[in-house]
């Protein structure tokens, strides 16, 4: 019985590594194209700010890395609320997996935004 508690802890450590992961690589695949846009409209400004486009050549890398941290993450989180009660066994409920549900979402929010300023941005160009 102890076993599978240190299993479950050690499911939910891996999950909340695959989201934390997930959430500062989306940071980081967005930190050339929607980070200067938000400091800009929060009224942030400095010279400065135009050194996150540097960053704009590791952008399919951290891409990269955002979809398989968020990969892991989705599978081990729907995974595990699969995962059902072996014969003879007693079940408690899960752990609530809230938060690493809701930081692979925001990560893939984040994604998404940083994946389609890119190609949205040329259309706003001509304006």
């Amino acid at each position: 019985m102890i076993a599978k508690e240190e299993n479950q802890v050690a499911a939910m450590q891996l999950q909340r590594l695959m989201a934390a992961g997930g959430l500062l690589t989306a940071f980081a695949a967005s930190s050339c194209c929607i980070v200067p846009l938000v400091l800009f409209s929060l009224g942030v400004s400095g010279a400065w700010i135009g050194n996150f486009t540097r960053l704009a050549p590791y952008q399919p890398y951290f891409l990269t890395a955002t979809i398989a941290f968020l990969g892991g993450g989705y599978w081990l989180v729907y995974r595990s609320s699969k995962r059902g009660c072996a014969d003879g066994e007693a079940c408690g409920r899960p752990l609530s997996n809230r938060f690493v549900k809701a930081g692979l979402i925001t990560a893939t929010v984040l994604v998404v935004a940083a994946l389609g300023l890119d190609f949205l941005s040329p259309l706003f160009a001509d304006l």
